[in-house]
Order: structure tokens, then C-alpha cells, then sequence
């Protein structure tokens, strides 16, 4: 539980006396709190016989041929996704519709930063505070009180609050329905297929779903924000008295693996999760090696969630690289030689016109060897690939026996423009020799018709007098001596 009391607050007070009134009243009911820490006991038959047969389930990733064998986990569902590429490096039962319990609240923070200031003040509402059930994650929020959007993202990450997240979408979108619309189509845009969010903040309901896969996802864009990483990786946060929060308290996270509790190197952040239904979810990412790894454990008991994290991190790391395109690959492109080369510029062959984005990788096991991988070159971009490079014009796809396993996207070379921008390549321009013939020819012929023209026209001009005869002609003879192409030019 995350609830604050807090005594010099009347309100809060009684709030919790109520709660507390609540569970003692309903003490045979506990068993299905909505928030609760609620290890695997020994001797509990029916978990354990669950937790065998979710420990049974077939792991996908290790029927791709030569792949590093995963290890077996107690988790239903779990991934292990390379943030960069993604490349999936463990699958196991990665597509199944499963509950998210609070790691929904990755979903609500991206939102929050795309959509807000920090600095924006959130308010709560009757709705925000009194919409969830006391004895969830809070961290004891008033009607009427109020926080920064940069707080408010450490009360849900760190604190896991329900209220601020309800508080947080109703400041993004209007209300709280509005800002579930946009979670869902953000999802949609995503490309997540198995995800369906009815809430801000993941408590327990049927229609509220996603897939370690669609998490994966929308991690993925959550772990690309920088302040996020930094929200995310939080072990302890301090909230201080202001005018419109009068308390000061501080927030403890429950991840281990960001607590140090458990420790591991390379630490980037993640969400802790857990209903009845759900049981012990958790999103971490990592990062070391030149990876940066996001690992999805859906259905777990505690606290396996971190040990099972901790070895799927360890298969990744020490079985997978990252390996740099346009440094290793030195094969051509089947049948796309022309794509590659231009030989039409005013000197003949030019050589290569496009290149492979530099920074661009693939994800292989430490076994294989780039030969040892398929691509193949699709000229259709998605949005994404032009926001990565705008001046790509295709990519290349590979594959490790079948397995996507990263791209390259192919651009202009050439040197930087001062007019496209800092990090933008000018696109280059070839001269035909012939068409610039071609195109001259025609401006002297132009000339030509144009001067015959206009001497005919004088020709037959009517001079007023004998004077203006006499001085016209003068003039012409002047011309004549510097006019272009005279032999006394």
C-alpha cells in the first residue's frame, strides 16, 4: 500500500479512519484487495500448481534455429525487446491478452509529457480522488490541492498513485474518458494489436488489457524520453509543503532492481504492477553493451518478478550484440546496383550516390556473423523511419533465420547543407552534358530569332524626321563596337 496519513489534515484523517473502518468490517474479503503485496506461501497448492503450469508454457523464441536457448521463468507471459532495433530476443507467450495492473501507468506518463508542461499545475478533482478504492495506491491527494506535472510524474512512477493519474489524464484530455480515447489510439498508432485501456492507472477491470508485447512497445517510446528515464529510475522521492500541497513526505519504490535491493548494473527504470487478477507484474529496462534492453514479465509471484528479470536480463546481455550496419556489411544489393551508383553527372560514373545511416545496427547472437544473415531493400517508409533520418529514400530489412532482427535505412550522401539545417544532407545534383548542349543550343537560337526579329521591326520604323534618322543610325554603329561576338569586342 502506498496511502499517506497525514495528521495535521483533518480530511485525510478521516478518510483513513473510514478506510480502515472499511477493511476491518470486510476483514474476510481481503484476500481480494485490489493493491497488495502477496507473495506465493509455501504450502498454497493452488498458486503453486499455477505457477508450474505457467512455468510449463513453450518459449517461442527458442524454436528460431541456431538462437540462444532462453531460460525457463515461473512468468505466464514475458520479452526481452532491444529498445533501438526492436529486435525480440525472448518471446514467451508474448501476444496473450493479460491484465497490466500499474504498469499501465507507463502509457499515462508518456502521454503526460507529450501532451503538458512541466510546470503545469494539476489539480484534483472530486472525480480523481474519489473514483478509486481506498485501500489502492495513493499518496493521499485532497480535492482542491494541487501539484506540478513534474511531481505528478513522481507520484505515479515512484508512489504508483491512482489519484495522480486520474488527476494527470484529466488535465491532458478534459476528463478522465477522454485521455482513456487517447491512451487507446496512441496504443493503436503504436502498433499495439492486443491492448485495450478502460482506466488511467490499471485497476482491475475485464476490458482493461494489453500483451507483454504491446507493453514492450509503448516502453519503448516511454524509454526513449530521457526525463522519463530519469522519473522512472527513482528509488526515493520528496514531495515538500507548498501553497497548494501542504504536506512533506517522501515516496519509496517498490521496483528492487531500482531500489538496489536486488542489484544489477546498467539500471535505466521501470513499473512495478499487481491485482488479484493480474498478480505481479513489472517493465525494466537496462542498458549495457550498446544495448538497451527492455524486459516485460506478466503474472508472476513475488518475488520472481525480479529474479526472473534479472536472468532474462543475463541470457540477453550475454548472448546477443549489437552489431554496426554500415561498418560490417560490405555485400551489394541484389539486383540494386544502379540504386546504389549514378552514372550520369557531367564526369561519367560518379560512384555511390546513397549510403547506409551510420548509427544504424542489427541485433545477432554472438555466434553468427552478419554474413550469415537475409535483408531485403523496401523503398516504402513508414513515419517513423522519416523522423529517424528525413533524407532516407529506403531501408533495409534484415532478418537471422526469419527473425526480424533490424533495419538500415539508406540516404542521400554528400555534405551538410547550411540551407537544409544542421544534420540534414543536402541532396546532390547531376549535370547530363548533353541536355546542357541541348539547352544552350536553344537559348542561341532564341537569341538569334529575337535579334532578327527586332532589327526587321526597326527596319521598317517611320522616323518623324531627317534628324532622328541620322541619329539612330549613329547609335546602331556604337552598339556594334562592343556588342558580344563583334570582332571588335
Amino acid at each position: 500500500m502506498n496511502n499517506i496519513l497525514r495528521k495535521n489534515t483533518t480530511g485525510k484523517f478521516n478518510r483513513f479512519a473510514l478506510s480502515l473502518l472499511t477493511a476491518l468490517l470486510s476483514f474476510s474479503f481481503l484476500a481480494q484487495s485490489v493493491y497488495a503485496d502477496e507473495p506465493v506461501k509455501e504450502g498454497d497448492p493452488g498458486k503453486l500448481m499455477a505457477a508450474e503450469e505457467r512455468k510449463a508454457l513453450p518459449i517461442e523464441s527458442n524454436q528460431i534455429d541456431s538462437w540462444p536457448q532462453g531460460p525457463t521463468i515461473n512468468a505466464k507471459s514475458a520479452i526481452v525487446m532491444e529498445a533501438k532495433t526492436g529486435t525480440i530476443l525472448y518471446a514467451k507467450n508474448i501476444n496473450e491478452e493479460l491484465y497490466p495492473a500499474s504498469t499501465t501507468k507507463i502509457m499515462t506518463c508518456l502521454l503526460a509529457v507529450e501532451g503538458a508542461n512541466l510546470n503545469d499545475k494539476i489539480t484534483f478533482s472530486n472525480d480523481a480522488v474519489f473514483s478509486v478504492p481506498h485501500d489502492g495506491s495513493s499518496i493521499g491527494m485532497d480535492v482542491g490541492q494541487a501539484i506540478s506535472l513534474e511531481q505528478a510524474l513522481y507520484g505515479i512512477m515512484v508512489g504508483s498513485a491512482n489519484e495522480v493519474a486520474n488527476a494527470v489524464g484529466e488535465h491532458v484530455s478534459g476528463s478522465i474518458d477522454e485521455f482513456v480515447k487517447l491512451m487507446n489510439k496512441r496504443a493503436q498508432d503504436m502498433g499495439c494489436t492486443h491492448t485495450h485501456f478502460s482506466n488511467t492507472n490499471g485497476l482491475q477491470r475485464a476490458d482493461h488489457y494489453t500483451s507483454a508485447y504491446d507493453l514492450a512497445l509503448i516502453s519503448r517510446q516511454f524509454f526513449n524520453n530521457e526525463l522519463l528515464c530519469k522519473v522512472a529510475n527513482t528509488p526515493r522521492y520528496h514531495f515538500t509543503a507548498t501553497s497548494t500541497q501542504p504536506d512533506d513526505f517522501y515516496l519509496n519504490n517498490k521496483h528492487k532492481l531500482i531500489t538496489g535491493e536486488v542489484p544489477y548494473e546498467g539500471i535505466i527504470g521501470g513499473k512495478t504492477g499487481y491485482t488479484d487478477l493480474a498478480q505481479e507484474t513489472l517493465v525494466t529496462c537496462a542498458e549495457k553493451n550498446g544495448m538497451k534492453l527492455i524486459c516485460v514479465v506478466f503474472m508472476e509471484d513475488s518475488p520472481e518478478q525480479f529474479t526472473d528479470t534479472v536472468t532474462l536480463f543475463d541470457y540477453a546481455f550475454n548472448n546477443f550484440g549489437s552489431v554496426n550496419i554500415s561498418d560490417n556489411d560490405t555485400r551489394y544489393m541484389p539486383d540494386d546496383s544502379l540504386f546504389f551508383e549514378s552514372d550520369n553527372d557531367v564526369f561519367g560514373k560518379s560512384g555511390t550516390i546513397l549510403k547506409l545511416n551510420g548509427s544504424d545496427c542489427i541485433i545477432l547472437p554472438k555466434t553468427a556473423k552478419i554474413e550469415d544473415t537475409e535483408y531485403t531493400v523496401s523503398y516504402d517508409l513508414t513515419d517513423e523511419d522519416k523522423k529517424e533520418d528525413p533524407s532516407a529514400v529506403a531501408k533495409i530489412q534484415y532478418t537471422y533465420h526469419s527473425a526480424p532482427i533490424g533495419k538500415a535505412l539508406v540516404s542521400y550522401s554528400g555534405q551538410k547543407s547550411a540551407d537544409s539545417g544542421e544534420g540534414h544532407l543536402a541532396k546532390p545534383i547531376f549535370i547530363n552534358v548533353k541536355i546542357l548542349f541541348i539547352i544552350a543550343a536553344a537559348i542561341v537560337l532564341i537569341s538569334v530569332i529575337s535579334d532578327s526579329m527586332s532589327t526587321k521591326a526597326i527596319s521598317n520604323r517611320k522616323f518623324a524626321s531627317k534628324s532622328d534618322r541620322i541619329r539612330y543610325k549613329r547609335r546602331k554603329r556604337e552598339f556594334k563596337k562592343w556588342r558580344p561576338g563583334s570582332k571588335k569586342f
